[in-house]
């Protein structure tokens, strides 16, 4: 298929470098000319043929740094930079190839279209048959390979401003209208679709076609879990793709189910680059065999579910596997959550957030939750708060030891120990105490002075007593 926005873009720089060349013709400019000759028919007689052809790849690789500085060279060396057919155009039409950037590739691949276009011209004026037979050669240089495999799929949940955006070699999406020759199945889908979709296109090339096939679906599903965790979109792919080998027909391929999408990623062009390094962050960095693993699965799961109170079972099981590993009894889940992913003035309202959610939880399974607005708000919450999580910690802003993080969290924040506060009566009760013994005591020294009559008898007996 062609990229309608790769043709617009060079087809544009073409005509703004046919005048450049045409106006350095009119100052006085020449075109080099080399002298051919033609031998004559085998068994003629007479002189060989001469002719004069001019060297207009020469004159136009002469100029290249000022064609390079034209307007709308920088927009298509970076199209021409991500088209999946570029080593092979390179190869068919016979170019130098020294391996380096995508841009130097793609700077080598507009010179020689121009050389293609305007190839033993002097005169430089742009003939749109010529131009049309060379943009046919370029993009019949993406359909070469009879083992290429494309894969187009239909994405739901997601908008891009850009007409295309390229996240790697060979993988692309795109707006539909923006590309040519896709399969008839997916203008019926993206017109069918509310709020429109997008397409993702897919270029594998294995030696078995059904390898290929097997690593394109993987490669789709490492793509929609990205765009799961890069926003809060419900992103999903259609039930159906197409795959075709080589240039052959489109077959109809079954994905799955994706799911129902729920509001709307935007990736504006200025978030297009963040976009492409962090697909290839999760590609590369998705954990596998641990709690990790286990919990974004059912992240997953949730993602899929058409019904938000059951994906929020989905969730909280996630949850739990990553901040409650005691079990649902010990409760800390609310308080770990909550310290991850609040500050420290609003750790209690979240705190109590994921008590109702739990709480919804139990109704969902005894039959008894009503479905209201503020209930699927609820699940939703909780959704993020996971994906918050899992992207943090699989692009390394977050330890994976979530439990043990969230504790000290709890500690460093947890407010000192207050004195216990003394009994108000305390002090009464020991001034009572000091002053009783020295009133008793007289009391008792005088009762016994009037009874024994002599102080000397009576301070003995005082003796015994105490």
């Amino acid at each position: 298929m062609r990229s309608l926005q790769l043709q617009a873009a060079l087809t544009e720089y073409l005509e703004i470098a046919t005048a450049h060349l045409h106006a350095e013709v009119l100052a006085g400019a020449e075109v080099p000319f080399e002298l051919e000759q033609h031998s004559r028919r085998r068994r003629s007689s007479g002189p060989s043929l001469y002719c004069y052809r001019p060297l207009t790849e020469q004159f136009i690789a002469e100029r290249m740094p000022a064609l390079e500085r034209l307007p709308g060279y920088a927009e298509a060396a970076e199209l021409m930079a991500s088209f999946d057919g570029l080593g092979r155009y390179l190869a068919a039409i016979g170019a130098e190839l020294r391996r380096g950037s995508p841009r130097a590739e793609a700077g080598a691949a507009i010179s020689a279209l121009l050389c293609d276009v305007f190839a033993e011209q002097s005169d430089f004026e742009l003939i749109p048959a010529r131009l049309s037979s060379a943009l046919a050669r370029l993009d019949s240089a993406a359909l070469s390979s009879t083992s290429e495999v494309t894969l187009v799929a239909t994405l739901q949940g997601l908008t891009i401003t850009s007409p295309e955006l390229a996240l790697t070699k060979g993988l692309t999406i795109a707006q539909p209208h923006a590309l040519a020759g896709l399969p008839p199945g997916v203008a019926s889908a993206t017109d069918a679709g509310a709020g429109g979709h997008l397409v993702v296109v897919l270029a594998a090339e294995e030696d078995e076609p059904r390898d290929a096939l097997t690593r394109g679906r993987e490669i789709l599903r490492d793509l929609l879990r990205a765009l799961r965790l890069f926003g809060d979109g419900r992103v999903t792919l259609g039930v159906l793709a197409w795959a075709r080998i080589g240039d052959g027909p489109w077959s109809p391929l079954a994905l799955g189910s994706g799911g129902r999408p729920h509001g709307m990623l935007v990736v504006t062009s200025e978030q297009e680059d963040e976009l492409r390094a962090f697909c290839n962050l999760v590609s590369r960095r998705a954990p596998d065999g641990n709690e990790l693993a286990w919990a974004l699965r059912r992240f997953e799961l949730g993602c899929e579910r058409s019904d938000p109170y059951e994906a929020l079972s989905d969730n909280l099981l996630a949850l739990r596997a990553l901040l409650e590993p005691e079990g649902p009894a010990s409760a800390r889940l609310p308080g770990r959550l909550a310290a991850l992913c609040a500050m420290p003035e609003h750790r209690l309202d979240l705190s109590e957030r994921v008590t109702q959610a739990l709480a919804l939880e139990h109704a969902v399974m005894a039959g008894t939750a009503v479905a209201h607005a503020g209930a699927e708000t609820l699940a939703l919450e909780v959704a993020d708060h996971l994906r918050a999580l899992l992207r943090d910690v699989i692009c390394g802003h977050l330890d994976d030891d979530l439990v043990t993080l969230a504790e000290e969290i709890l500690r460093e924040h947890e407010p000192p120990a207050q004195p216990q506060p003394a009994d108000p009566l305390g002090p009464l009760v020991a001034m009572e105490h000091e002053t009783a013994a020295p009133v008793h005591a007289a009391r008792t020294g005088a009762l016994a002075e009037e009874i024994f009559g002599d102080p000397g008898e009576a301070q003995e007996v005082l003796d015994v007593f105490i």
